[in-house]
């Protein structure tokens, strides 16, 4: 089983996925207020005592870079380690993404209905993904068109890129 998270700053979204149920339906969700915690660990802790499953790796995604298995969020006084949560959760294994990084992942995985046209075009097979975030600065996040294809864990990375002003 493995635990999802979306690590913002105002809020921390995790879900438990299971083989067995699928990307889309959860086995248990809950949403966090972020600032009520003094790191992510605690956060995943009370969750899964709440929800009595045990999942053996994690995937957060996280608001800022993310650099060799770290990262310092950019709108909370949190560190995060990948080995380190690795270790303190009991998990075999967790990776950290940037969020955009993430979103650029799971572009291609989308089905029908859950996109919006927002321009007329045409798609343009085997191209490359873009997503683009404005708010407090302009998140970026280019997905190369093997990486959206391949089967193999993290065979090429996304390049996310941050513009914050």
């Amino acid at each position: 089983m493995l635990l999802a998270g979306d690590i913002g700053a105002t809020t921390t979204r995790l879900a438990l996925v299971s083989a067995e149920a699928g990307p889309r339906k959860f086995v248990a969700e809950q949403e966090f207020r972020s600032a009520d915690f003094k790191g992510l660990q605690p956060i995943v802790e009370a969750f899964l005592a709440s929800s009595g499953e045990r999942p053996t790796s994690a995937c957060f995604d996280v608001a800022g870079p993310v650099i060799a298995g770290h990262a310092h969020l950019t709108n909370l006084p949190w560190d995060l380690e990948e080995a380190v949560l690795c270790r303190a959760l009991d998990l075999d294994h967790i990776t950290l993404l940037n969020d955009l990084e993430a979103i650029a992942h799971a572009v291609p995985h989308l089905q029908p209905g859950e996109t919006a046209e927002i321009n007329a075009g045409c798609a343009v097979e085997h191209s490359l993904i873009a997503v683009l975030a404005p708010g407090t600065g302009l998140g970026e996040a280019f997905l190369p068109p093997k990486a959206a294809t391949s089967t193999s864990h993290r065979p090429i990375r996304c390049k996310p890129a941050c513009g914050r002003s």
